[in-house]
């Protein structure tokens, strides 16, 4: 975890907020029954016993918020019109065989500078306060956790996790930004070159890897994840993982999640289109889809609920598991 985020934790600490600590898939039950039985009955229920650790992890635009985060932002700052820089970006990337984040991200500041636009990073966090979020985001953290609270019959922590193709200094604005355990988002270097230089770019299969740095529990960027890890060293598995997107950027992640034994929760804007979590939903891509309203007792909040009572299901299991054995090693 980044000093800044450490720096932020530190003084939100003590509101009751998770504290940070460090920086169409098969059948659940299959994956879950894998785990147990891999290697030594034994050791395997003494292992998983202590996963309690559930990980919810979610995209940003489309997903928390109703829009791309630079149309709240940076583009009104230009008075930049979002449907034309963004086919701009578009034909850009698309004529020099580019990637389209890193040309948009370049194409932003070039805007800026010609019109005279200064931009640095205190003043792109600045603008996080502008982005709008969906209905009952800000207080779906602690409904969330107090749930959990109340299912569980043990203690279990519940992390709050954010990968996004969007610009991390503007999510260090946002409201909910304290919120997460880990942020993992495409960010700018500043002053090294004379305009700010894509640094860090997250794309759609891209945030597959970290949600194995979630997985592994390696969320320092500068430690390698390639490294072999037994299943059972794991401290979030995927079995204990929720995700959380609204479309097509999002189908590496659903289907990686998916088929290594977690869930995923497609959204839809309120009142809006509903056809591609349709479609998620049919192709196995999802196991719920919903609204995006993250007020208590609307249809995202009671299908979320359905998954944690599952997982913390497993959890129990688990716990019993190795009471059990217990038992049978004093009978002996």
């Amino acid at each position: 975890m980044s000093d800044r985020r450490k720096a932020v934790k530190r003084a939100k600490s003590g509101s009751g907020k998770v504290k940070a600590v460090g920086s169409a898939g098969g059948s659940k039950g299959a994956v879950a029954a894998k785990a147990l039985k891999s290697g030594n009955s034994s050791r395997a229920r003494k292992s998983n016993s202590a996963k309690k650790i559930i990980g919810l992890v979610y995209d940003f635009d489309g997903t928390l918020s109703p829009k791309p985060m630079q149309e709240y932002t940076v583009l009104p700052k230009l008075h930049e019109n979002p449907k034309a820089f963004w086919a701009e970006a578009n034909a850009l990337a698309k004529q020099h065989d580019a990637d389209v984040l890193i040309t948009y991200m370049h194409l932003m500041f070039s805007k800026a500078k010609e019109r005279g636009v200064q931009i640095d990073r205190k003043e792109l966090v600045a603008l996080g306060k502008d982005v709008e979020l969906f209905a009952g985001v800000e207080t779906w953290f602690d409904e969330i956790e107090d749930y959990i609270k109340i299912r569980a019959e043990t203690p279990v922590e519940v992390r709050h996790y954010l990968i996004s193709s969007g610009l991390a200094e503007i999510i260090e604005g946002t409201s909910i930004y304290s919120r997460f355990h880990n942020v993992f988002a495409s960010e700018y270097l500043f002053g090294a070159y004379d305009l700010p230089y894509p640094k860090r770019v997250i794309s759609d299969t891209g945030k597959t890897q970290y949600l194995f740095r979630i997985n592994k529990g390696l969320e320092d960027l500068k430690v390698s994840i390639n490294s072999h890890m037994p299943e059972l060293e794991r401290p979030i598995p995927f079995s204990n993982m929720i995700y959380f997107g609204d479309g097509e950027t999002d189908v590496p992640s659903m289907a990686v999640t998916r088929k290594s034994g977690g869930y995923a929760v497609a959204v839809h804007k309120p009142g809006g289109n509903r056809a591609r979590c349709l479609e998620l939903f049919d192709a196995g891509r999802c196991d719920f889809f919903a609204p995006a309203d993250y007020r208590r007792g609307s249809d995202l909040f009671k299908r979320t609920s359905l998954l944690l009572d599952r997982i913390l299901a497993d959890i129990r299991v688990r716990d019993e598991m190795q009471r059990l054995e217990k038992v049978v090693a004093k009978a002996k």
